[in-house]
């Protein structure tokens, strides 16, 4: 079993860190993974929805932070507040990590983010103290997702009614390449949250900027199944942190 602690980085109620960390202290430096959550950016959600993962990579000996951020509705969050949240919670790690203060591994520090999680993760990575993202079903391409009218009008809702042009490209990590660090991208192929093909167009055009890209398109499985440690979903996640090393 972890050892599970929450503590603020911030003064909003929102911006907080759900720590898991490993029993086997002798372990450490243990290699750590960041959650995002996912849930349209809505404060009807929150990084409860990443539980099952969080204990699943704890119990195979990685340090993990959850990382709550600020989300639309009554809890202050949008565009840009939401990944400046993240980003902090970042930059934290980075501080904690060099000062010693957290048991991490800072060569092996990994973002897993869900769908609207996903989108901060990617978006967030770049000069951060991430050294991968895994993307399962991100979203990346918002002003798609909001022609598209994904997540009952989510985009709407984060961006502003009637976003510029040029936020539409600043939000978006189609629009952001390259990121600098390896990537997975997984996705399945019967999701009708986040349409497969913005991950394919994704992933084309993260290896056209240079990243290292690696995309796993799961045959027959939902928006929900790639971030379910118990679905064949998730192997390729498992297997991917496992070839990294993390």
């Amino acid at each position: 079993m972890a050892n599970r602690h929450v503590f603020a980085y911030g003064e909003h109620p929102s911006r907080l860190i759900q720590v898991w960390q490993p029993d086997d202290d002798a372990a450490a430096p243990f290699p750590m993974a960041v959650l995002l959550h996912g849930g349209w950016w809505r404060d009807a959600h929150d990084l409860r929805l990443m539980d099952g993962l969080a204990a699943a990579l704890a119990d195979s000996g990685r340090l993990v932070w959850n990382v709550e951020y600020r989300r639309t509705g009554d809890d202050g969050g949008g565009w840009p507040q939401t990944l400046e949240d993240v980003q902090a919670a970042l930059n934290l790690l980075g501080d904690r990590l060099r000062e010693g203060a957290e048991p991490g591994d800072p060569h092996r520090v990994v973002g897993i983010g869900h769908s609207a999680g996903g989108h901060l993760a990617l978006l967030a990575a770049a000069g951060s103290p991430l050294t991968g993202v895994i993307g399962l079903a991100p979203v990346t391409d918002l002003r798609a997702a909001a022609t598209a009218g994904l997540g009952e009008g989510a985009v709407a809702d984060f961006l502003g009614a009637a976003p510029a042009d040029s936020t539409y490209t600043e939000a978006a990590p189609l629009h952001r390449l390259p990121i600098g660090v390896p990537q997975l991208i997984v996705h399945g192929d019967a999701d009708r949250r986040v349409p497969v093909e913005h991950s394919r167009a994704y992933a084309e055009a993260a290896r056209a900027a240079g990243d290292p890209v690696e995309y796993a398109e799961i045959a027959g499985a939902d928006h929900f199944a790639v971030v379910d440690p118990q679905q064949q979903a998730w192997r390729s996640a498992g297997e991917w942190l496992q070839r990294a090393g993390v």
